[in-house]
């Protein structure tokens, strides 16, 4: 297994991130989503560095084969975590492709390190601009929302984790996009999280407001989120996002649910390919995809 090191946890101990490294070319950085590790980017990992591409991809602290940090869930230190993989491998020109809480970390690391490295970002089914309903958000999602989440997970982890599953990749009594083997799978992934993490990111993708965040951000931008998210539906997210990054080009999956990197892999396969190969006119600052 390969780590980087991410500095040091509130006692001093190392903090490393688990990551996989291949292809050779433009460099691509996918950053997965809550609570499962690099490893759900598997259909995007075996065909991105087909088509001359380096892709990295890294599972954050307290996930997977990541240092089980007590602290550090914050997205302060997880965009800092990011920084310390674009440093440690040395990438330039790097895109960017967050997926749900994901888009978070790209969102805080594009306003707190400047956006240093990066060439363009891509936002799938994420968490921005901002989900929890305030006086300034009314839009946004009850507390009790991610309090009954945190609470399910108190009360018995893995039975939530199947619970939200099969919300995640839109199944139900008569729609089933994904196998059983596949839910088996991703819910295999998720249990590997500490529940000490598991608990504290959803305070950390449910509470951050990066509607400041997302102002900063002046490179090609490409957000795609599914219309039929049950999960972070696309109307208090995707739908946003041109309101703080109006040059950001905004695409709709038609039917899709959060889980479309499985259920709609071809196609989101296609669109950040595309996207990998955009042109920018930085007099005008117009970007063609």
């Amino acid at each position: 297994m390969s780590y980087i090191k991410a500095g040091q946890d509130a006692n001093g101990q190392d903090v490393k991130l688990h990551y996989i490294d291949q292809g050779q070319g433009n460099p691509i950085v996918l950053i997965h989503g809550w609570p499962a590790t690099y490893e759900m980017w598997e259909y995007q990992l075996a065909e991105l560095p087909k088509h001359g591409n380096r892709v990295i991809a890294y599972t954050r602290r307290g996930f997977g084969n990541s240092t089980k940090t007590w602290d550090g869930h914050d997205y302060d230190t997880l965009a800092d975590d990011l920084k310390a993989v674009l440093d440690e491998l040395d990438l330039q020109n790097v895109t960017l492709v967050g997926f749900s809480m994901g888009g978070g970390e790209i969102a805080r690391y594009m306003s707190r390190h400047g956006g240093a490295r990066v060439a363009r970002v891509a936002f799938v089914s994420a968490v921005t601009p901002f989900l929890l309903k305030t006086d300034d958000n009314p839009d946004g999602a009850p507390q009790k929302v991610f309090d009954g989440m945190v609470d399910g997970i108190r009360k018995d982890r893995f039975d939530f984790l199947a619970s939200f599953g099969k919300k995640f990749f839109g199944v139900g009594v008569v729609s089933h996009p994904v196998s059983d083997a596949t839910l088996d799978w991703m819910r295999s992934m998720c249990q590997l999280a500490s529940p000490r993490a598991t608990e504290q990111d959803v305070y950390a993708f449910a509470a951050t407001d990066f509607r400041r965040d997302l102002q900063t951000i002046k490179v090609p931008t490409l957000v795609i989120h599914g219309t039929s998210d049950e999960t972070v539906p696309h109307k208090m997210s995707g739908a946003r996002m041109t309101q703080y990054v109006p040059h950001a080009k905004y695409v709709e999956y038609d039917g899709a649910p959060h889980g479309l990197f499985i259920t709609e892999k071809d196609r989101l396969n296609q669109d950040l390919l595309t996207f990998v190969g955009a042109t920018v006119n930085a007099q005008a600052n117009q970007h063609t995809y």
